[in-house]
């Protein structure tokens, strides 16, 4: 290895042992102090890049990436505020349990606190939100270049073992580009000569593989499930397939009904009789008598507000949930076990021990009472072809093709496509930023999810949070897969309609309704992205196959009103409640 001097050398160092790592992509924002790190970028050859212009966006485009494959992106930057801009994504990346390498650029310690340009504080800058940060020296030919490795060997390990954020804050003295200096670094490489020959990272870990099965903790646990005589299954954001799969065969073994939230993987493209896709109708119903002594949850948090309450209410005497990772999950305050693991290896472990019982008779009521409320949502929507929110969600579930994302946005897309979404569409691949639960960065962060998946992805979003992400339509023409945005534009903020607050008539419109007279019409011809907006079912349908078949990213906005939308939210349920 040859450098022309010694920050070239450690740029080198840390990019070419994050390869080594198994990380393979790159999210850079353009900046002058973190020119080492992007200039061996640039000149090894077997990673992948992307590069954006807002920091703000960069870091959702990387964290959509960390979602889809849960792998870490790797994201690069300047000193200044240009770190600051990581912040949102670094928060909800946390939130998510997400794995995420950020790099940050600064100034040496001497120009710290002296009023030097584009410098600010930045060592422990994101403050909780990490799960491990340090405070890299500027190269120097009196440190070892062992410690460059191991440093990343140590970031990459807390990344992934413990599925989170690390920060490395990594100061630079000029030079920043490839000037020769006369410092002796064949010498000083020396000591690597070792990992130079070989292919592999400096330090290898591994992590013991500790099996909890026949364990007397969950021996317990079979014996509070086998004690619950009236359960639920409750499944938020799982990790797949397979572990959907596998909460299926639990669910038929226990003879419990399971409400699915709309990102659990079990939502869409799935007929079984156990799951009661539309529970967030049903439990406002006053015909259905429902109690719980049990509840099994089996992943992430609900979005539905309506389960919470109704947990309040049941008050059960078992309330078990699994996650894989150690944070609370509880805003009730009802967990009465907690269990760390992931959801096949926790159904995996106690299924052996559980005794196959009959159907309950809540699932048998539940079963035939989500069907009703399927027949009466189609039913409904029928009757007019003329586009709303309701329709929309309908009509993208059923139009998806299978395998393909869906990212769902906050407010009211998630809510929509969880209470109308039609499960006997296709299969899919459902994400969103359900962390802090934020509407920004959702173009950038499914820009990122197509990326990871390396298929195409129809993100559903509103309008603030489109107008909020704006520039992160400059990310679509560069992804190597299209993304369909169904873009939801009602004028303001709608799910505001829908609350209490919608009662303060001096204000509302103003500070809550956020009213605005924009489309991205304009936005789409700027940013090169073809562009529908449709006014029919009709119209709607040959848009999205259209933008289907061009494999071109295409933004598809349907305008509607804000209080024919609410009209129309309380008709349907209406029409639900009086099917059942």
């Amino acid at each position: 290895m040859n450098f022309p001097n010694i920050n070239n050398c450690w740029g080198t160092l840390i990019i070419e042992e994050l390869s080594r790592l198994g990380v393979d992509y790159f999210c850079v924002a353009p900046g002058s102090r973190s020119s080492p790190l992007v200039i061996a970028l640039a000149q090894n050859k077997k990673i992948k890049s992307f590069v954006h212009f807002d920091e703000r966006g960069l870091a959702f485009h990387a964290m959509g990436y960390a979602a889809a494959t849960q792998k870490p992106a790797v994201l690069i930057c300047t000193s200044g505020t240009a770190a600051a801009n990581f912040y949102p994504a670094i928060i909800e990346a946390s939130k998510k349990k997400l794995p995420l390498i950020v790099i940050t650029a600064d100034r040496p310690p001497e120009l710290r606190q002296t009023g030097a340009v584009q410098t600010i504080d930045q060592v422990g800058l994101f403050g909780k939100y990490t799960q491990w940060a340090t405070d890299m020296p500027c190269p120097d030919m009196n440190i070892n270049p062992q410690f460059v490795l191991t440093t990343i060997d140590q970031a990459w390990y807390q990344a992934t073992r413990h599925h989170g954020v690390v920060h490395l804050n990594c100061m630079f003295r000029p030079p920043l580009t490839l000037t020769k200096t006369s410092d002796d670094l064949k010498s000083y490489l020396k000591p690597l000569s070792r990992w130079e020959k070989s292919l592999k990272p400096y330090t290898a870990y591994t992590k013991a593989d500790s099996s909890t099965k026949g364990t007397d903790s969950f021996k317990e646990v079979a014996h509070d499930l086998e004690g619950i005589k009236n359960g639920l299954i409750v499944v938020g954001k799982i990790s797949g397939i397979e572990e959907a799969n596998l909460v299926l065969k639990l669910s038929e073994k226990l003879g419990w009904p399971i409400f699915a939230d709309a990102a659990s993987g079990l939502r869409f493209g799935q007929e079984h009789a156990h799951i009661i896709h539309y529970f967030d109708h049903l439990l406002l119903s006053e015909k259905i008598k429902l109690s719980f002594d049990g509840v099994l949850h089996l992943g992430g948090r609900m979005t539905s507000q309506r389960y919470y309450d109704f947990m309040l209410k049941q008050n059960p005497d078992h309330y078990i949930m699994v996650l894989n990772h150690s944070l609370r999950n509880d805003p009730n305050h009802q967990v009465t076990r907690r269990i760390e693991a992931s959801v096949a290896n926790f159904i995996q472990a106690i299924g052996g021990s559980l005794k196959t019982r009959k159907s309950s008779a809540a699932l048998k009521a539940l079963s035939k009472s989500n069907m009703d409320a399927d027949l009466a949502i189609e039913s409904f929507l029928a009757q007019d072809d003329r586009l709303s929110e309701p329709k929309v969600a309908r009509l993208v579930s059923q139009l998806i093709p299978a395998s393909q994302g869906l990212f769902l946005s906050n407010s009211m897309p998630i809510r929509d496509m969880g209470n109308f979404g039609d499960f006997k569409g296709n299969p899919v691949l459902v994400n969103g930023n359900r962390g802090a639960s934020g509407i920004d960065g959702l173009i950038a962060s499914a820009a990122g999810y197509a990326q990871g998946l390396n298929k195409p992805v129809t993100l559903m979003i509103g309008d603030l949070s489109a107008l909020h992400d704006l520039n992160s339509l400059g990310m679509l023409r560069d992804l190597s897969v299209p993304v369909i945005i169904v873009l939801l534009n009602n004028g303001g903020g709608g799910i505001f309609s829908f609350l209490p607050i919608a009662e303060f008539k001096e204000g509302f419109e103003k500070f809550w309704g956020t009213p605005h007279p924009y489309t991205l019409a304009s936005a789409a011809s700027m940013f090169e992205l073809n562009y529908a907006q449709p006014q029919e079912g009709a119209h709607f349908k040959k848009a999205y196959t259209q933008a289907l078949k061009s494999q071109t990213s295409t933004i598809i906005e349907v305008v509607v009103s804000r209080e024919e939308n609410l009209k129309t939210h309380r008709l349907l349920q209406d029409t639900i409640s009086k099917s059942i």
